[in-house]
């Protein structure tokens, strides 16, 4: 029988050095996003007002910021808090709602500030150790860990509209977790986490996110075009004769 040696008092095992390494190399990738809105009073006057918040990880040095649509969603107005603390107005750039996927962009000095490791979700396997991090309830730079629970799950989005090849994480994701970053053991980006399904609306490990994948394929394209642009087929209207040719009403 073989023996399992405990580590000393106060030395880490070896899945706690990981996280804890990841989580120091990936601070300065989060963010805590609020969204300004306008609502009406009781006397029907419209004030600003927050709306909601959540979380997004900064995509490249030019200060474009990822996160849910719905975490955006109905706003007028963006904060963006840095990992320092610091506050910055924020611009939306684009979205894409059948994929609940939104861009911001701060403006200013963006220096302390790093896009995380993109990595690769078509590889991922069920059982894989992830790492959630996001402001759940407000609580700014909050880490969970688990495991990828299943992957190529289909999940109502935002507008009725379903959202495919989610993957499904026991990693505990809460209201505010929205927009945040999922990593794997490497540090890399692998999601971003997005929804929960719970009958009381905090963390019942049931949780999921948007692949990277679909992510980087996405937010390039608001970037460039503010939306995506979906190929189509080309389509010619030819004219009335053609359709008298071949007896077409």
């Amino acid at each position: 029988i073989g023996l399992f040696t405990l580590p000393a008092r106060g030395q880490l095992l070896e899945d706690e050095k990981n996280t804890i390494d990841i989580v120091k190399r990936t601070k300065s990738s989060v963010v805590f996003v609020t969204n300004i809105g306008l609502v009406r009073d009781w006397f029907f006057n419209e004030e600003k007002a927050q709306r909601g918040s959540g979380s997004g990880f900064v995509w490249d040095d030019k200060g474009h910021i990822v996160t849910n649509f719905h975490v955006i969603e109905d706003g007028i107005e963006y904060t963006v808090t840095l990992p320092n603390q610091e506050q910055r107005q924020a611009k939306l750039v684009g979205k894409e709602e059948s994929k609940d996927i939104a861009v911001l962009r701060i403006q200013g000095d963006i220096r302390g500030m790093n896009p995380p490791k993109i990595g690769i979700s078509e590889t991922l396997q069920v059982g894989q150790k992830v790492i959630a991090v996001g402001n759940p309830f407000g609580f700014d730079h909050t880490v969970t860990t688990g495991i990828v629970s299943a992957l190529g799950r289909s999940i109502p989005g935002a507008g009725g509209v379903t959202i495919r090849d989610m993957i499904q994480t026991d990693a505990s994701i809460n209201p505010g977790n929205s927009g945040g970053p999922l990593f794997n053991s490497a540090g890399e980006l692998i999601g971003m986490n997005t929804m929960i399904i719970s009958p009381s609306g905090a963390s019942s490990g049931v949780g999921f996110a948007v692949p990277v994948d679909t992510i980087a394929k996405i937010v390039p394209e608001i970037i460039r075009y503010g939306k995506v642009t979906w190929p189509a087929l080309p389509v010619t209207a030819l004219p009335d004769d053609y359709a008298r040719r071949l007896r077409v009403n």
